[in-house]
């Protein structure tokens, strides 16, 4: 899809066409990326999957990163459960922006639902973000963002986080000051249009907005890991975001949206 301008003055008729899903037609998609989270997938999967029930037809891609624990075996007896479940899995470990962007690539839905493999994003907040994205009648919203109120982390990850998003806020001016919440609604075409690069999904708000769309952030849910560790340590994850960061502002800094007048 050729998407590149904010649909600031598009006619809003198919976008509340869209708000109505047509019987069969997958209305959203939730992609879980996941890398050795085969115990919190054997209850995240069904917790999905009850969170969205009555919403419309939709599809859950979970995408294995090169596990190398059961996880490609709970999958398989979780296909078997449930019929809209696809498992997309990666011949190397690829991280978590690709692991999110091969799932949208596998799936369908005019909305993409993200959230962690991990289990701490709470499945039961999906119904309010898109609920929230479908209401939009402005042809404007292009992000519905979860806000970890009660991080349910240890310590020192939550004070190298406040300290990543402080920063990360104050020189990107994106609003957000969460944006390594896992759980977020993003329209597809504008995902797919928006500049790939490893850890993009770290900077979905700032992009989102920098490319003149609006976001909407929303506090959500965060639970504790029940199960395995996390796969990033604060030093490494620090070091990535500098490059990163500066990368960011220099993409954004180069990104001119043209002001189109309304019809």
């Amino acid at each position: 899809m050729g998407l590149t301008l904010p649909r600031q003055t598009q006619a809003i008729d198919e976008d509340k066409a869209d708000s109505v899903t047509i019987a069969g037609e997958i209305g959203f998609a939730v992609v879980v990326p996941a890398f050795n989270e085969a115990p919190n997938l054997k209850t995240l999967v069904p917790e999905i999957f009850t969170a969205v029930e009555g919403l419309g037809p939709c599809q859950v891609c979970v995408v294995d990163d090169a596990s190398t624990d059961e996880t490609e075996a709970v999958l398989a007896r979780l296909q078997a459960r449930y019929a809209n479940l696809l498992v997309t899995t990666h011949g190397e470990r690829s991280g978590q922006s690709r692991g999110i962007w091969s799932g949208l690539r596998a799936s369908e839905g005019r909305w993409v639902v993200t959230l962690d493999g991990d289990g701490q994003n709470d499945p039961a907040d999906i119904p309010r973000l898109l609920e929230v994205a479908r209401a939009d009648e402005s042809g404007r919203l292009g992000l519905v963002q979860g806000l970890r109120t009660k991080r349910r982390d240890p310590l020192s990850k939550r004070l190298a986080s406040r300290f990543a998003n402080g920063l990360r806020a104050w020189l990107l001016k994106d609003g957000c000051p969460d944006s390594g919440c896992g759980l977020k609604v993003v329209r597809r075409d504008l995902y797919e249009a928006l500049p790939y690069f490893d850890s993009r999904h770290r900077y979905i708000p700032a992009l989102i907005r920098g490319w003149g769309w609006e976001a909407i952030y929303l506090p959500v849910n965060h639970r504790e890991r029940l199960a395995g560790v996390s796969k990033y340590t604060n030093w490494r994850r620090g070091l990535v975001g500098v490059v990163d960061l500066a990368g960011v502002i220099w993409l954004l800094r180069r990104t001119k949206q043209p002001l189109v007048r309304p019809r």
